[in-house]
């Protein structure tokens, strides 16, 4: 669903994202995770279609994303860590501006049951401002999933929910997997990663330093055998 190979990109002769490769099937999650300035925004903004590789190739669902954009990111969603929202369109309207965007026929049966899905129902005639910050990466989320996409990209998704909200979109996030959606989840919550991915993939200064299941990570590097995946992060991340 997601094939990236030998991906780089590069700002002013600075070196961001350095020949990386992966993969991401239908039903997976693949957990991208690094230290601060390791490259992970920027890898997300590469496959979104945001930004331009400076070489290497990103294939959404079989189309190649630079040889037909449009067509690849019909087939994906993005949701930055800060979300975008327009300041005079109600909740209810942001979902129907998406709808038009991707020419979702069927929306006023689909936005009612995604509202109540990340409890948004009450706040359908609110505006952004008129939200708290995790309402407004529901919000963001919401507008996200409305076209039901093959490839969903999420960078920090849990940024200002309570408890109840996160153990709630996490089960949203595993309900797209399990429906077929292949998952990017980018997060420095690393009790997020653990539970919800079924691989990793870790980055430093813009490299993959390891990549897999948390067992196969460990089985390359016996010495953090029986360690927390705290001190495994740190020890893969050394410098």
């Amino acid at each position: 669903m997601i094939q990236v190979q030998q991906l780089r990109k590069t700002y002013d002769g600075q070196v961001a994202v350095r020949a990386l490769d992966l993969a991401v099937a239908p039903g997976e999650v693949l957990g991208l995770v690094g230290p601060n300035g390791a490259g992970k925004t920027t890898t997300l903004r590469c496959l979104a279609g945001i930004i331009t590789p400076s070489a290497g190739s990103v294939a959404i669902a079989g189309v190649d994303l630079a040889r037909d954009p449009v067509g690849a990111k019909r087939a994906l969603a993005f949701v930055p860590d800060e979300p975008a929202l327009f300041d005079y369109l109600t909740v209810e309207e942001h979902l129907r501006f998406v709808a038009r965007l991707y020419g979702v026929a069927d929306a006023p049966a689909r936005i009612p049951p995604l509202l109540a899905e990340l409890e948004l129902a009450h706040k359908a005639h609110a505006l952004p401002g008129e939200l708290s910050r995790g309402m407004r990466q529901k919000l963001a989320i919401a507008c996200a999933l409305l076209h039901e996409p093959r490839v969903l990209l999420l960078d920090e998704p849990l940024t200002g929910l309570d408890p109840a909200g996160m153990r709630r979109m996490k089960r949203t996030i595993r309900d797209r997997a399990e429906s077929g959606a292949a998952v990017v989840l980018s997060s420095h919550l690393l009790h997020l990663v653990e539970e919800l991915c079924t691989r990793l993939l870790v980055v430093h200064r813009g490299r993959a330093v390891a990549q897999g299941t948390v067992a196969e990570i460990v089985a390359a590097r016996p010495e953090l055998a029986g360690l927390p995946l705290e001190d495994v992060f740190v020890a893969l991340t050394a410098d």
